[in-house]
């Protein structure tokens, strides 16, 4: 027996005696041994089977086992709310797949009212799925698409522009200007350029010339070094904050950031030294060749050094890619910093190296897009020729036509610095969150309700 309304198991009876008719309730079982009382008699109004077996039963298809669903007369339940909830069309129509399947019966084997009684024998047959991840900031806290890591680049620059424009316009200026003045007080120097095109000039006049250069250009790149280690140092503290939602200035971001700044200096310029060794490591049995007056030789043995150099230093430059931004957020030294990030790497190289590779295209595109118009207007009115602006026309650049196109520059450089930067501390974050769940700490951290959805994501 059940305690479900409106059901008896067969072969009983309800009784009727005390109650009024229509009512149900146990019923009594029929012929007990040791009874003396003689048999009620059948009462032609009352409802249901009586003591025997009906004549007239559903056919052995139609009939359900008893577990407890309720009974026809009843109304259905309303399906579950909730986002991702389908129902299932089939039987009459109705909410969900329609209230009774092509059997009569509901919850038999065709499913009933919005999946209930589908294989399984719960609600849920049109689940859509884990709820969607938290997203306190400019990225969802689960693991990332490629279109996610360089949309979240740009969402930072655009969310927090006054800060990171602010940084990334005084880095520019730094960058641009020292590259102005190295173009158009020592690369643009008569003196100088005829001297360094000159076949006939004597070894100290082309020493002299030379050495000129390598000065002007070792200056502008310790300065370009200093600006781009200090931008992102900044750029990735205020990345990191913006992935939990949180803003933060200038100010505040340089306090955080500046006890990494030396280590980092030190991590940029040990990278700088292997990458210039494997370099000479390469040339070098091909300079040794060609000094041993095997021309031939010597230059095919020099191409395969160089090329071999560049496919190890590209290698090594993909697994170290990550070691900025694991010092500067996770506050390791140098060494721990170069191995968590060979880690990280490690299984995703290809991938890390795709995304680095579309990001440098991506803006390259943007800078070029941006100051050829300048350079082509800096040509045209200060009436240098393409020739001489290109250097092959032998001719000097006015300073009309450097400051413009140095204009340019600065404005490309603005807008492609924030997203390098950020596309790499993205990048570390999604190989973390997919490493190591850092997901659950940021949610954690942000205060977020929801929580990630596991496993990655297409396209990713």
């Amino acid at each position: 027996m059940t305690d479900t309304p409106g059901w008896a198991s067969p072969g009983t009876a309800p009784s009727n005696e005390g109650r009024d008719p229509g009512t149900s309730g146990p019923a009594e079982p029929a012929d007990r041994p040791g009874d003396t009382a003689p048999a009620p008699q059948p009462d032609p109004h009352a409802q249901g089977p009586g003591v025997k077996w009906s004549k007239e039963q559903p056919p052995p298809g139609q009939w359900s086992a008893p577990t407890g669903a309720p009974s026809p007369q009843q109304a259905p339940p309303p399906p579950p709310p909730g986002p991702g909830w389908t129902g299932q069309p089939h039987g009459q129509a109705g909410h969900g797949g329609g209230y009774a399947g092509p059997q009569g019966g509901y919850g038999g084997p065709t499913p009933g009212y919005g999946g209930y009684g589908a294989p399984g024998g719960a609600w849920g047959g049109g689940w859509g799925g884990p709820p969607p991840a938290a997203k306190p900031g400019v990225i969802p806290l689960r693991p990332l698409a490629v279109g996610e890591i360089l949309d979240g680049a740009v969402s930072t620059m655009r969310t927090h522009w006054r800060t990171v424009l602010g940084i990334s316009l005084a880095v520019a200026l730094l960058l641009d200007t020292s590259t102005v003045l190295l173009q158009g007080l020592v690369l643009n120097d008569t003196a100088v350029q005829s001297t360094l095109k000159d076949p006939g000039a004597s070894p100290d006049e082309a020493f002299r010339a030379l050495r000129e250069t390598m000065i002007g250009t070792g200056i502008v790149s310790v300065i370009r070094a200093v600006a781009v280690i200090i931008a992102t140092a900044l750029l990735t503290t205020i990345t990191s904050r913006a992935v939990l939602g949180k803003s933060v200035g200038a100010g505040e971001a340089w306090r955080e950031s500046r006890p990494q700044i030396p280590r980092l200096f030190g991590l940029l310029i040990l990278l700088a030294l292997i990458f210039a060794g494997i370099a000479v490591g390469g040339a070098l049995p091909g300079f040794l060749v060609l000094l041993a007056g095997n021309n031939a030789g010597g230059a095919a043995l020099l191409v395969l050094g160089i090329l071999a150099a560049a496919v190890v230093v590209v290698w090594l430059g993909i697994r170290f890619y990550l070691a900025a931004p694991a010092l500067m957020l996770e506050r390791q030294g140098v060494a721990r910093s170069m191995r968590r990030s060979a880690k990280l790497v490690r299984g995703s190289w290809w991938r890390t190296f795709g995304i680095v590779l579309l990001t440098l295209l991506l803006t390259g595109m943007v800078s070029a897009v941006i100051t050829i118009p300048f350079t082509a207007f800096g040509a045209a009115v200060s009436g240098d020729g393409m020739n001489n602006l290109l250097g092959t026309g032998g001719g000097h650049t006015s300073w009309a036509t450097l400051i413009i196109q140095g204009i340019g520059a600065l404005i490309g450089t603005t807008l492609t610095l924030p997203i390098s930067a950020g596309v790499t501390v993205l990048l570390y974050i999604d190989q973390r969150i997919r490493r190591e769940a850092l997901d659950l700490e940021l949610a954690r951290a942000a205060g977020a309700q929801g929580t990630a959805g596991p496993g990655a994501v297409p396209g990713s």
